[in-house]
């Protein structure tokens, strides 16, 4: 009758189960963090991307028509927002981002616009801005054509994109980089 009545010894302890839980607390401590990390890196991205090809369209509209065009600040939704809009275009016709035959597929974190003005022929500045982690503070990317060879291009519709350049020391023209060094590193 003792053989019927004996429990098994099958399991776990309350020991083996709290150590178990604490290292996934762990490993979650790390990687969660990283993972918001890497997601703000990717829609940032969204924004260089972007300026890289309205630079593209930008050097092949004064290749055919001989003269750079100017984009109003496109979407113009809102401020600040988190979240992806669709893009319309708000210029006037003939100054715009359909003129220049350029459109993002989809929706977009990031505001564009191209600053160009009839006085600086050769030069041209984009911007884009967006406020991808939601603390309220934009975060702007750009690209500054330069004057000829005078070391300085035109104000970006963002006032974040220098005349002298963009990149962290600020410097860095005919880049696609950050407005200000505190809002990233990398430019290409």
């Amino acid at each position: 009758m003792s053989k019927l009545i004996r429990k098994s010894n099958k399991g776990f302890t309350l020991i083996e189960l709290m150590i178990v839980v604490a290292i996934i607390g762990i490993l979650a401590a790390i990687a969660i963090p990283n993972f918001l990390r890497f997601q703000l890196k990717s829609k940032s991205s969204e924004g260089k991307v972007n300026i890289a090809a309205i630079r593209t369209a930008e050097e092949s509209y004064i290749a055919e028509f001989g003269n750079y065009v100017g984009a109003a600040i496109s979407p113009a939704a809102a401020w600040p927002r988190t979240a992806k809009i669709p893009f319309v275009d708000v210029g006037a016709a003939g100054a715009n981002f359909d003129t220049l035959g350029w459109a993002p597929e989809g929706q977009v974190f990031f505001s564009y616009g191209v600053n160009y003005a009839s006085a600086t022929p050769d030069a041209y500045t984009i911007s884009a801005t967006a406020d991808i982690d939601g603390d309220s503070a934009p975060q702007s990317w750009g690209y500054v054509k330069e004057i000829g060879t005078s070391g300085v291009g035109v104000v970006g519709l963002d006032a974040a994109c220098l005349v002298g350049g963009v990149g962290a020391s600020q410097n860095q023209l005919e880049t696609v980089g950050p407005c200000t060094s505190a809002m990233g590193q990398s430019v290409f």
